[in-house]
């Protein structure tokens, strides 16, 4: 049986389909444009998406450019799906792990 979203995961959700396709946007920015404290809060949010990947929880990454998670996971083939999804979108990660072109990130 799954539950509602609570007010603050659809806010959450709304501001996803804002980043627009080739741009990756931070937990702590997603924090900040919904006056939330906490990047936690929205990462626990992300993780209980029910729409993804239409509700594009995949183009949200770490402040300091890394990957992050997906659905929970941050390795194995969750992690996979992100990245091939972000590749799709012309988002690059370099052998580090981070973010390639600090131009693919979006402020609200």
């Amino acid at each position: 049986m799954s539950r509602e979203s609570t007010a603050f995961e659809q806010s959450v959700y709304a501001l996803l389909m804002k980043i627009p396709v080739g741009k990756v946007v931070t937990y702590r920015e997603m924090a900040r444009a919904l006056d939330c404290g906490s990047a936690q809060a929205i990462g626990q949010a992300l993780k209980r998406n029910p729409l993804a990947p239409e509700v594009p929880c995949h183009r949200v990454i770490k402040t300091d450019g890394g990957i992050g998670g997906y659905s929970g996971e941050t390795m194995g083939p969750k992690l996979k799906e992100k990245l091939e999804l972000l590749a799709s979108e012309g988002v690059g990660f370099d052998a580090t792990g981070k973010l390639q072109d600090p131009k693919r990130l979006h402020h609200f």
